[in-house]
């Protein structure tokens, strides 16, 4: 018998294998013997205290050793302890083997330090050890702790490929677009794997949270494509996020607002958390697989670069992608593009055809004339060319022109392309007065912090008009209003109106322009009038939209109390995209007969009404057409008004035709001011 086997008989002195044979401390008199660190911890985690050392080497050899045996026979049942083990232990460190009691004890040193791990591993019940997992689950559960283990990484591999491969456009998110192979992905593993552990840690985190940034780019696209039929601008549009906020509060209150930014918040904080963990987990799964990773990197690289070059595709997509790498090459573009707008357009506004024309030649054939420049709000081509609409929108034009021709008024239409859509009415309007393409905020605060004049301006500069604005959609300070020459300016709390909102409309149009007809156009011996009228009642969200009524009953308004109890509800209105459009037609038809009732009933020889669109509605209204058309149209009872635009191709009446003229925005006003200058 071996001295292993004698020895397991003997009571350890601090501790051992009681008579009921359970394991206590037997490690721990190895490791008191020997000093070995790493037995030292493996042996507290099992047994939890340290006993002395009372025999001579060999017996603490003897000790050691059966301390190794009792801990593999006593190994938890679910593993499957072998009592081969302390046979195989007793076999490698038997003098009888030929080894000398030196060899022994390096024998006996890595049996120990085998049997102590294998312990710390298998035996988490133990006293003191520390608890593998959450409470241990880890051991109790090893079968679910490895479906878990596996089901997170594939999880984290969905995130980081999902990120990836979801396109910036909700139109856009089908199933083909999941069944690519991004360049991207293979770049991204090829780094990680190929840097020192410390810094690969450092950079899974911070690929992780570059890679929640660019969700969050394509989060904000997918909304600026759904409203304004553009991607988010990295430059400019900062400050439209604060406009929706206060859009929110307007349509839905303020309950509204809270819950919508709180909701934006917290799903940010989500998005960035989650693709750090994905792209930090799969990193630690590459590195415990490296062999595995590095050859399914090169597969995969391989069957990249095959399918780029043979073209492959699955349901029309490419198989082979590269397109965040084009995507973010287009958005840093556009930044560059962007922070070397200002000298672009500060050198566009330097050019003015009319800067230096004596205010005495300027608009000659339009002096005694009521001028009025009234602009519907979300007025696009849509609404006369989308089948849904079409037919009552042509009966509502239709019935306009014969009543307008019936007063005596005729009628010229074309076509204006706008720089917007689905928002963003200031810039369509600077756009259409000033002359110059106002694409964005910062060249709408270069263009009313400078000099450049604009139509309206051009009208104050003569002195021949008093110039005006009715902005029901204004409610604050609006300092940019003498910027575009207008004497007085006349916004949502000086109309007299004392009825209710209609969701962000503070006034109807009808309310609107009656107000302009008691304030202004109605007074007698009064100079002429040049009016710029922003109507409102036709802004998203179309719900409720108030209806017209007698003119004798307008009042200071209360009367639109009862009007908004039987409109609808926006957020009914909202979950079904054709009752979307039906009230936006709706919107738009109302704000066409305010207009051409109050012209019917005030109107007269000299008046000069030009109406217009500011820019097509959401997407949800247009389908997502890239279309950026809004009708315009001249109305005047005087033919020589008309006469001296006969030149320009447009059609008779309020309807344009499909094939009319389309011009930018911008140069409607020198275009304007050259057929009324002589």
């Amino acid at each position: 018998m071996s001295l292993f086997t004698r020895s397991r008989q003997l009571p350890d002195a601090e501790g051992g294998a009681g008579p009921d044979g359970d394991h206590r401390d037997d490690t721990s008199v190895a490791d008191g013997a020997r000093g070995d660190d790493t037995a030292a911890e493996a042996g507290e985690g099992a047994g939890g205290g340290k006993a002395e050392t009372t025999g001579d080497e060999a017996e603490g050899t003897s000790v050691g050793a059966e301390g190794t045996a009792d801990a593999e026979a006593t190994a938890d049942p679910e593993h499957g302890a072998d009592p081969e083990d302390s046979t195989d232990a007793e076999a490698t460190a038997d003098p009888e083997h030929g080894a000398d009691p030196e060899d022994s004890t390096d024998s006996e040193d890595s049996a120990d330090a085998e049997g102590s791990a294998a312990e710390a591993e298998e035996t988490p019940d133990s006293p003191g050890s520390p608890a593998p997992g959450w409470f241990g689950w880890r051991r109790r559960f090893p079968r679910a702790a490895r479906g878990v283990a596996v089901g997170t990484s594939v999880l984290a591999g969905a995130v980081v490929l999902g990120v990836l491969l979801v396109p910036n456009r909700l139109e856009r998110v089908n199933v083909e677009a999941f069944l690519r192979l991004p360049v991207e992905a293979i770049l991204l593993a090829v780094v990680l794997l190929a840097l020192p552990p410390r810094p690969r840690k450092v950079a899974a985190v911070v690929s992780g949270v570059f890679l929640g940034l660019f969700a969050t780019l394509k989060f904000l696209d997918m909304g600026f494509y759904q409203f304004l039929a553009r991607p988010f601008d990295l430059v400019f549009d900062w400050i439209l996020l604060n406009d929706a906020t206060d859009f929110l509060r307007e349509s839905f209150g303020r309950s509204g607002q809270v819950l919508a930014v709180v909701g934006v918040i917290v799903l940010f904080a989500a998005v960035l958390a989650l693709s750090t963990l994905a792209v930090t987990r799969l990193t630690n799964v590459m590195s415990r697989h490296r062999p595995v990773a590095v050859r399914t990197t090169l597969v995969l690289g391989t069957v990249w670069v095959t399918c780029f070059t043979l073209g492959v595709q699955a349901g029309g997509v490419t198989i082979a992608t590269k397109g965040n790498s084009e995507f973010l090459a287009n958005r840093l573009q556009n930044v560059y593009n962007g922070l070397g707008d200002a000298k672009v357009f500060e050198k566009e506004a330097g050019v003015d055809a009319f800067g230096d024309t004596p205010p005495d030649q300027l608009l000659t054939g339009l002096r005694g004339k009521d001028v009025l420049f009234t602009f519907i709000e979300s007025y696009g081509r849509v609404a006369l060319d989308d089948p849904q609409m079409a037919p009552e929108m042509d009966a509502t034009l239709k019935e306009g022109t014969s009543s307008l021709k019936a007063a005596g008024f005729d009628s010229r239409s074309g076509w204006l392309k706008s720089p917007v859509a689905g928002a963003g009415s200031w810039l369509a309007h600077s756009t259409f007065l000033s002359g110059l393409w106002v694409k964005n905020q910062q060249r709408y605060r270069s263009l009313t912090t400078g000099d450049r004049e604009t139509l309206t301006s051009y009208f104050q500069k003569t002195g021949a008009w008093r110039t005006v604005g009715i902005v029901p959609g204004v409610r604050k300070a609006w300092p940019e209003g003498k910027y575009f020459g207008l004497d007085n300016i006349y916004d949502s709390e000086h109309l007299g109106y004392h009825g209710p909102y209609f969701s962000w409309t503070p006034v109807p149009d009808q309310f609107s322009m009656e107000a302009f007809q008691r304030l202004e156009h109605g007074k007698k011996d009064r100079d002429p009038i040049m009016a710029e009228i922003i109507l409102a009642s036709s802004h998203s969200p179309w719900s409720p939209v108030a209806h017209m009524i007698d003119w004798e009953d307008l009042g200071d308004g209360s009367v639109f109390h009862q009007v908004k109890k039987e409109g609808t509800n926006p957020t009914e209105v909202w979950k079904d995209p054709k009752r979307v459009r039906t009230e936006y037609r709706k919107a738009v038809e109302y704000s066409l007969h305010s207009v051409i009732e109050w012209l019917q009933r005030y109107g007269d020889d000299n008046t000069v009404l030009v109406f217009l669109g500011d820019h097509q509605p959401v997407p949800t209204v247009t389908r997502n057409s890239a279309n950026k058309d809004v009708p315009i149209t001249i109305v005047a009872r005087d033919p020589k008004v008309l006469d001296r635009v006969s030149g320009w191709g447009w059609t008779d009446g309020l309807k344009p035709a499909d094939n009319a003229p389309t011009w930018g925005m911008d140069q409607f006003r020198d275009r304007f001011m050259t057929a009324y200058a002589k």
